[in-house]
């Protein structure tokens, strides 16, 4: 039986007009660092997204999206960012941002099993 880790965790946002600070959960990220565990997850309800703000190009937003997956992987054609130790690649994708995809602010937790817990957070506060 695995002992419980201590992982943090931030909600990835869509916030298409930031200064009336509204938004719509769309992914999450976990990071496990005894467990070396970095994953972006997420998910587009294009429909939902639509009826909150039908300015949004969803083929840019879908790219951004996918950048924070390759940074979490560490993937070697992600740029600089995703060369950074792990780490430092979850901080730097939970820093505090003005655009329109934002992270909450990171919450810690305990958990022995980091891509359970990452599926029950994304079914939890993304679907």
């Amino acid at each position: 039986m695995q002992e419980n880790q201590l992982f943090e965790y931030a909600v990835i946002r869509i916030v298409p007009r930031v200064e009336r600070e509204e938004f719509l959960n769309v992914g999450v990220i976990l990071y496990c660092p005894k467990q070396k565990f970095l994953k972006a997850k997420f998910h587009l309800n294009e429909k939902r997204i639509t009826h909150f703000c039908d300015q949004l190009d969803m083929n840019e937003i879908e790219e951004h999206l996918k950048t924070f997956e390759l940074i979490s992987e560490g993937a070697k054609d992600a740029g600089p960012i995703a060369q950074l130790p792990i780490a430092e690649r979850f901080r730097w994708l939970t820093a505090t941002r003005s655009t329109i995809i934002q992270t909450s602010k990171v919450h810690p937790g305990f958990c022995d099993d980091p891509e359970k817990t990452l599926n029950k957070l994304f079914d939890q506060l993304v679907l």
